[in-house]
C-alpha cells in the first residue's frame, strides 16, 4: 500500500485508468453481466459500470490502492451485480449491439459460470494477469473466493491456456469458419457498437402519443391491463393497456427486406429473411396483428419462451410471414431485434407467441413453426434452404424423404407426437437407445443453397418450441497421432447418423422453446472389465439460446441401452469453454463384480482417486475395483497436461480443483 494522497489524487488517476483504458474496461463489464440480458441492456449496463465506478475507485486509489486494480475492482463489483442501479440506463430512439463478432459467443461460453469467475476470465485472457493478480482483483471486488473463482476458470477451459473445443454452431457464410481465437492482442471489445433507429423519424409524435396518453390514463386514475399465464414460472405477464405510439402500430411502417437480400449479405440470420406470404398486403391482418403484441385482449393466449422479452415493439418490426398456413388459421411472423413473435388467429380465438432468437445463423434461424395440428406441422424456410426432407433419426440408414417446398417457402412435416407434449428439462427421461422402445424420431434435413456454402447439409428436430434444434455431433479423438475434433460437426454423416439413433431418446429431456441448439460429443472410448468391446463415454450438452447449457453424461456399453452417468443445468460443461470433462460411475460387471471407472476429455493427463479408493492412473481412463457398498463412492479428480486440476462432473455442472 502506498501513502494517503490528496482528495483530488485519487479522482483524477482513477479517470484517466478510465479514459485510457476503456474498451477493456467495458469488454469485463459487459462479459460480467448477467448472461440473460439482451445485448442493448448488456451494453449499455456494462458503460454505467465502467462509468459509475469513478468514485469508488478513486477513493481507493486515494488510500493507496493501484488506481488500476481499483478500477478493474470496482466494474467488477458493479457488474456482478453488488451494486446495480434499480433501472437500466435508457437510449432513446436507438437499439444497440457491439460490432465485434465473436464477442457474444464467448458471452455465451461463460454463462455457465459465476460472475466472479467471468471476470477472470477476462482478467487472464485479455488482460494478461497472472492467477494471483486476478484473484486479488476478484478480493477487491468482494468475491468470497477469489482464488476458487480464477481457478473455476481455468477448469472450465477460459484461461489463457484454452484451447478450442466443442462449440455449437454452424460453418461460416460461403465456406468461412469460426473467427480467429481471442488473444491479449486481439480484444474482443463492444466499445465499437452497430445502432439501428427504433423511431428516430417518429420521436415528436410519439412524445405527443405519450403525453396524451398519460394524460388519460391519470385522469382514469390506473392502468387498463390484460393479463395472461406467463410461460413457466406461473406469474402473470401485464401488458399496459395503450401502446406506446400509434406510428408503431401502422402497417405501412414495417420492415422489409429485399427478396434476394440473404444472398449478399455477410449476415445470414432473419434479418436476411424477405417478407412472404400471400396477405402481406393485407393491412387489417397486419393492424389486429401488431395490436394484439402491443395490448393483448382479454381472452388471448399469450406464450413467451424462457428469458424473453414479452414488451410490446419499440420500433416498427420486420415482416416475416403473412397468410394462412391451413384453412381457417391466419398467421403473422415479425422479427423484433432478438425476438420473433407469431401471431395467429384461429376460429375467433387469438394467440401470440414469443420466442427469442439471440446470435441465430445460417442453421439456427432456418426455420419458423406457422401451425401444428395433430401429427404435422407446417414451417416457413429460410429463403436460403434449396432442399428439404424428413427421415427417421432412429433408422440411420433409410435415407431422407423429400419433401416438396411451396413457392412462399413452407414445408408440411410430421413430427413425433411427444414434441407437441415435450417433456420439460425436469421430467426424468430414460433416454434409452432410439431402437430399444423409445419409438421413431422424424426430424428435418435441410441443404443450404451453394451461393451460401457448399454442400452444407444439417439436422433440425421438433422439441415443441417456435424454432427448430439444430443437431450435431463432436466425434472423439482416438490415437496419439489424431487430430482432436476442434467443433461440433454436421449430424448428417454415417458416423454422426448411428450415434445419433443410440442416443435420440436424449431429447426427450430438450425445452425447445428455450435450446438452440444440441450436440452429442463423444469425448472419451474405454474397454470395460471382463467385457470385450469398446464403451463410449457421451457428453449431451442443450445450449438455450442465453448460452447456458443444461448436459448429460452417458456411458454406453458395446451391448445394451446407455446408462446415465451425471446430469447437470446451466453449465458450461461441454461447450467451447467448458471442453475439459471429467466422468465416473460405478459399473457392475456381468459377473457381479462392481468396478469404478472415469473418463476425462482430450486434455486429461492421469485420474486420482482418494476417499474410499486410492488410485493414480496416468493417461485419459480409469477402471479398478470398487469397493463393496455400503461404502461411500470415492472422490475422483484429474490432472490436465497444463497442470490445473478438475473434479469430476457432478449436479452443479462440475468441480474445482
Amino acid at each position: 500500500m502506498g501513502q494517503r494522497q490528496g482528495p483530488g489524487a485519487g479522482l483524477r488517476q482513477a479517470e484517466a485508468v478510465i479514459v485510457e483504458r476503456y474498451p477493456r474496461l467495458l469488454c469485463l463489464a459487459y462479459l460480467v453481466l448477467p448472461p440473460d440480458l439482451d445485448r442493448h441492456t448488456r451494453l449499455l449496463r456494462a458503460h454505467r459500470a465502467v462509468q459509475h465506478s469513478l468514485r469508488a475507485a478513486g477513493r481507493r486509489a486515494r488510500h493507496g490502492a493501484d488506481p488500476l486494480a481499483a478500477v478493474r475492482a470496482e466494474v467488477v463489483r458493479r457488474a456482478a451485480g453488488r451494486r446495480r442501479g434499480p433501472f437500466p440506463p435508457w437510449v432513446w430512439g436507438l437499439r444497440m449491439w457491439p460490432t465485434a463478432e465473436g464477442l457474444d459467443e464467448v458471452a455465451r461460453g461463460l454463462a455457465g459460470l459465476s460472475p466472479y469467475a467471468r471476470a477472470a476470465h477476462v482478467l487472464c485472457r485479455y488482460d494478461g494477469l497472472d492467477q494471483d493478480t486476478a484473484a486479488d482483483v476478484l478480493a477487491q471486488a468482494g468475491a468470497g473466493d477469489p482464488g476458487g473463482e480464477v481457478r473455476a476458470a481455468l477448469a472450465a477451459g477460459t484461461g489463457p491456456e484454452a484451447a478450442a473445443g466443442p462449440e455449437e454452431g454452424a460453418p461460416g457464410r460461403r465456406g468461412v469458419g469460426a473467427g480467429p481465437r481471442p488473444d491479449r492482442e486481439t480484444i474482443l471489445h463492444p466499445a465499437d457498437v452497430h445502432t439501428r433507429p427504433t423511431d428516430l423519424l417518429l420521436r415528436r409524435t410519439r412524445i405527443r402519443a405519450a403525453w396524451g396518453i398519460a394524460a388519460v390514463l391519470l385522469s382514469a386514475a390506473g392502468l387498463t391491463r390484460a393479463t395472461v399465464a406467463g410461460p413457466d414460472s406461473g406469474h402473470p405477464v401485464a401488458y399496459a393497456g395503450a401502446p406506446a405510439a400509434r406510428a408503431v402500430l401502422d402497417p405501412a411502417r414495417l420492415v422489409r427486406v429485399p427478396a434476394q437480400a440473404w444472398a449478399d449479405t455477410g449476415r445470414v440470420d432473419f434479418t436476411a429473411w424477405p417478407a412472404r406470404g400471400p396477405r402481406t398486403g393485407d393491412r387489417p391482418l397486419l393492424a389486429r396483428a401488431l395490436g394484439t403484441w402491443a395490448a393483448p385482449p382479454s381472452g388471448t393466449a399469450v406464450t413467451v419462451a424462457p428469458s424473453a422479452s414479452a414488451e410490446p415493439p419499440g420500433h416498427p418490426p420486420q415482416l416475416l410471414f403473412a397468410g394462412d398456413p391451413r384453412p381457417g388459421t391466419a398467421v403473422v411472423v415479425f422479427l423484433d431485434a432478438d425476438r420473433v413473435v407469431r401471431y395467429t388467429e384461429q376460429r375467433g380465438h387469438r394467440s401470440l407467441d414469443i420466442a427469442r432468437t439471440d446470435d441465430s445463423n445460417v442453421t439456427t434461424a432456418a426455420a419458423v413453426t406457422l401451425t401444428r395440428d395433430g401429427g404435422t406441422a407446417r414451417r416457413l424456410l429460410a429463403p436460403w434452404i434449396a432442399t428439404a426432407g424428413v427421415r427417421d433419426l432412429a433408422a440411420p440408414a433409410t435415407a431422407a424423404r423429400p419433401l416438396p417446398i411451396g413457392p412462399d417457402g413452407t414445408v408440411t412435416t410430421a413430427f413425433p407426437r411427444e414434441a407437441a407434449g415435450r417433456q420439460g428439462p425436469d421430467d426424468d427421461a430414460d433416454g434409452g437407445a432410439a431402437g430399444e422402445g423409445c419409438g421413431p424420431r422424424p426430424v428435418l434435413e435441410v441443404a443450404s443453397s451453394p451461393r451460401i456454402v457448399e454442400k452444407h447439409a444439417f439436422l433440425l428436430a421438433d422439441r415443441g418450441g417456435m424454432l427448430p434444434v439444430h443437431l450435431t455431433y463432436t466425434p472423439p479423438a482416438e490415437g496419439a497421432g489424431a487430430p482432436p475434433a476442434r467443433q461440433p460437426r454436421e449430424a448428417t454423416g454415417p458416423a454422426a447418423l448411428a450415434r445419433w439413433a443410440q442416443e435420440a431418446c436424449a431429447l426427450d429431456a430438450v425445452d425447445g422453446r428455450a435450446v438452440r441448439a444440441v450436440n452429442l460429443w463423444d469425448f472419451a472410448v474405454t474397454e470395460l472389465p471382463e467385457t470385450p468391446g469398446r464403451a463410449v463415454w457421451s457428453c449431451t450438452r442443450a445450449t438455450h439460446r442465453t448460452g447456458q447449457g443444461d448436459v448429460r453424461i452417458r456411458l454406453r456399453p458395446p451391448a445394451g441401452a446407455s446408462l446415465e452417468v451425471a446430469r447437470a443445468r446451466s453449465t458450461a460443461a461441454c461447450g467451447r469453454f467448458g471442453q475439459h470433462l471429467l466422468a465416473t460411475t460405478v459399473w457392475r460387471a456381468p459377473s457381479g463384480r462392481t468396478y469404478q471407472l472415469a473418463a476425462g476429455s482430450r486434455e486429461v493427463a492421469e485420474i486420482n482417486a482418494t476417499g474410499s479408493l486410492h488410485s493414480r492412473t496416468p493417461g485419459r481412463t480409469l477402471a479398478v475395483p470398487a469397493p463393496p457398498a455400503p461404502v461411500p463412492p470415492a472422490t475422483l479428480t484429474a490432472r490436465l497436461r497444463s497442470g490445473a486440476v478438475i473434479s469430476a462432473l457432478d449436479s452443479r455442472g462440475g468441480g474445482r480443483d
